[in-house]
């Protein structure tokens, strides 16, 4: 009887692992770089840079230079994110989307315009704060890609 309710109890523990381990696993989200994505601060091309998608459209991770930037296409704001959070993964990164900040960063003059293949937003950190441009590449029949 006590090898049973020990194995009962193991059995619990294992599932219990599994779970936690599983819960931690599913949070962090893999995001891929954006194929012919153009990005431009103040109409150059800044030096380093990357753009990133997830599964879920409409979300955008910018690395530019030192800082990371969660972009919310659908509701037109943009996070700050902490680069310690950021794990890469060859290509991919790893971010959890739990780690985003609560409040968005000021940005004004958000504008949206469909050039043909691509997509191109542009915003302005800030009130008078610098300009960044993102050109996006579309699908054939105009919708998002990412």
């Amino acid at each position: 009887m006590r090898f049973h309710r020990l194995i009962s109890i193991v059995w619990i523990l294992l599932l219990s692992l599994f779970w936690i381990v599983g819960s931690h696993a599913a949070e962090k989200s893999l995001w891929k770089p954006v194929a012919f994505a153009i990005v431009k601060f103040n109409d150059e091309a800044p030096k380093s840079w990357n753009l990133y998608h997830a599964e879920k459209k409409g979300l955008l991770l910018l690395h530019l230079w030192k800082r990371y930037l969660l972009l919310d296409m659908k509701e037109q704001e943009v996070y700050e994110i902490d680069p310690q959070t950021v794990k890469p993964h060859g290509e991919d990164v790893e971010w959890p989307t739990s780690e985003a900040t609560e409040q968005p960063l000021e940005i004004s003059e958000w504008k949206e315009r469909n050039v043909g293949q691509l997509l191109r937003v542009s915003f302005r950190l800030g009130k008078d704060g610098h300009i960044l441009e993102l050109q996006i590449p579309l699908k054939p029949d105009g919708k998002p890609m990412y």
